[in-house]
């Protein structure tokens, strides 16, 4: 498999294949909303579309980056989405990186969401379809960020070997910028286990997977078979 790692800024035409990463934390957030039973999630291009969209919709939950504000319902932490009860509800999210990257790459006829938290089903994914070429989007820090840098590799080592480690890229992973930023309390809107949270590995048995919907970019889940009972929820 050919594969590409390149920040947002980076992307010059439209890939084939993308896997965009958001480790901490937009993608990890994502995977939890499904896990409390979201039926999709709504990428939002801005703050602006993400509330004119809850005011279509009074019944979707808005959700956004760092701290609480009007019209949003959450931010964007899983330690503190992991207790919302979201069954059947359409959530509305706009983050920094994790949004833009999707959105940037929403041409590609295949769109995969990814964290550590679906790693292993994301790989299993590429590999199911038989990806000949996949470009890994680094959405933190101009495509710099260790923690989405980290995250893709390993997952294309899985996508290519499903014997590698793991233990390495986490390492990483958890002594990223990112990581210290969340740990001391330096972004806003966070929870005391949010590092943990999206350093863990496998959590949910799906891959999210991204597409044009009546011209949203829609995310879903996208339950890969052999991982159905993989973790619990």
């Amino acid at each position: 498999m050919d594969t590409r790692f390149l920040g947002i800024a980076e992307l010059t035409e439209v890939p084939s294949v993308a896997v965009v990463v958001d480790v901490m934390r937009a993608f990890t957030v994502a995977a939890w909303a499904f896990a409390r039973g979201a039926e999709k999630i709504v990428l939002a291009e801005s703050l602006d579309a993400a509330l004119e969209l809850k005011g279509r919709h009074p019944d979707w939950v808005a959700l956004k980056d760092g701290s609480p504000a009007p019209g949003f319902d959450a931010v964007n932490s899983p330690g503190m989405l992991r207790s919302t009860d979201l069954g059947g509800r359409t959530v509305v999210q706009k983050t920094t990186a994790g949004t833009v990257g999707a959105l940037a790459v929403k041409e590609a006829s295949l769109v995969l969401c990814a964290g550590f938290v679906v790693a292993e089903a994301t790989a299993q994914c590429l590999r199911t379809r038989g990806c000949d070429g996949v470009t890994f989007v680094v959405t933190g820090e101009d495509g710099r960020a260790d923690e989405d840098l980290a995250c893709a590799q390993y997952i294309a080592r899985r996508a290519a070997d499903a014997a590698t480690d793991a233990a390495e890229f986490l390492r990483r992973a958890g002594e990223s910028r990112a990581a210290g930023e969340l740990a001391d309390g330096v972004r806003q809107g966070v929870h005391p286990d949010d590092v943990e949270l999206c350093l863990e590995l496998d959590r949910f048995p799906f891959a999210m997977v991204a597409a044009l919907e009546d011209s949203l970019m829609v995310l879903r889940p996208h339950e890969v078979p052999s991982l159905t009972d993989a973790a619990p929820i």
